[in-house]
């Protein structure tokens, strides 16, 4: 079984060392470094409070290769148990948010609805006259990405993958029966399969297979602050639903902030600013300081950057065997990081067993969008 996988972030990663652990003969192309995508631009965050089952069980079943990571993978990835906290400002989002903790609940995620002033134990500079509800997981957490793809990377080579950096995939090749392969800037190379995990530029590998996927690369940003009053690494990743504005402690009192402020557009993946806009960066930090009290004239900016999201209109992602011998495993709406342990098993279940066992995936499917069956990821930043 030869399979070429299109991508080296996380997701590519991933796919490329279950598949060769189980007997795949691999060759993953990367048209430039290992991480130069999504996957070194994210903010690392794992969490199991989604408002979806799919998404949930993505996470559920993804925690379980986090938590034992550093002893498989002999490699510390930073992994930080500091929790997520959500917070809704009015009665409906509120409302949302009880529904999904007890789906979340339903399946063995340890997530609960708390009144602002229960959520201002966990966040203690959290202004609660603004909220009506949040919900808090102890269980999320982040953990660098860098250190976790250069983990699933080396363990990918050392099981056989042949990593190919600087090799871009131009085309891909099939016949009557399916894919037989792919055409690179360093050669052809014939496939059983091909997995397209190509993250921003997903929509344009499918469309070498003759398919027409809707995922839009958009530029998000994020920036480092020194806050006005400095947050314990014990605060959670606090997010403002009705915002968008989140934050989360960085080391030595230090603050990561973000949201999507509709500042944000569709990017060329070849050519987009990787650097904050000082206009993001300023509002950023004066949405955090309007919801709490560690953000102040005083904060200062340490620094910044901007990467991608491959992004859904359900901002959920299609993973499926689309065509005979070409998988998609794509548009994970800034999920990827922290879904793609899950996802590696998935891929590798499609090339040798025609079908996933691990979580059910039936509802991520390409034809969802045509068909109506779409339903929105309500828990996103």
């Amino acid at each position: 079984m030869r399979v070429v996988v299109v991508g080296g972030g996380i997701v590519g990663c991933s796919s490329a060392y279950y598949l060769s652990e189980r007997g795949a003969d691999v060759v993953l192309c990367e048209r430039s470094n290992i991480g130069a995508g999504s996957t070194e631009r994210s903010a690392g965050g794992i969490r199991a409070q989604f408002s979806t089952p799919v998404n949930v069980a993505l996470s559920r079943a993804s925690m379980r290769v986090w938590d034992r990571f550093e002893e498989e993978f002999d490699a510390d990835i930073a992994l930080r148990r500091s929790g997520y906290l959500f917070l809704a400002r009015d009665e409906d989002s509120a409302d949302e948010l009880a529904e999904t903790v007890a789906m979340q609940n339903e399946q063995g995620v340890p997530s609960e609805l708390l009144t602002p002033e229960e959520a201002r134990e966990v966040c203690p500079g959290l202004r609660t006259d603004l909220f009506r509800a949040a919900t808090y997981s102890p269980n999320d957490g982040f953990a660098d990405p860098h250190f976790a793809l250069q983990a699933f990377a080396a363990r990918a080579r050392e099981v056989g993958t042949d990593v190919r950096t600087g090799v871009e995939v131009t085309d891909v090749l099939g016949d009557a029966g399916g894919v037989t392969g792919v055409e690179t800037t360093d050669g052809t190379i014939d496939a059983d399969f091909v997995v397209n995990a190509a993250g921003p530029w997903a929509s344009s590998v499918a469309e070498m297979a003759g398919l027409d996927l809707p995922i839009s690369p958009e530029r998000r940003q994020m920036a480092v602050v020194d806050p006005e009053t400095p947050v314990a690494e014990s605060v959670p990743l606090t997010i403002d639903l009705d915002t968008g504005s989140y934050f989360r402690p960085e080391r030595e009192g230090a603050a990561l902030v973000g949201g999507h402020f509709g500042g944000d557009t569709t990017a060329d993946p070849n050519a987009f600013d990787q650097t904050t806009d000082l206009d993001w960066t300023i509002e950023a930090v004066e949405k955090a300081s309007d919801w709490t009290t560690y953000f102040g004239p005083e904060s200062r900016i340490r620094r910044g950057w901007a990467g991608l999201y491959a992004v859904t209109p359900d901002h959920h992602p299609i993973i499926e065997e689309t065509i005979p011998g070409f998988v998609n495993a794509v548009g994970f709406s800034g999920h990827g990081f922290q879904h793609a342990p899950a996802t590696g098993q998935l891929v590798t279940e499609l090339v040798f067993d025609g079908e996933p066992s691990l979580v059910d995936i039936s509802g991520l499917d390409a034809d969802r969008f045509e068909e109506g069956r779409t339903v929105d990821e309500r828990n996103v930043a």
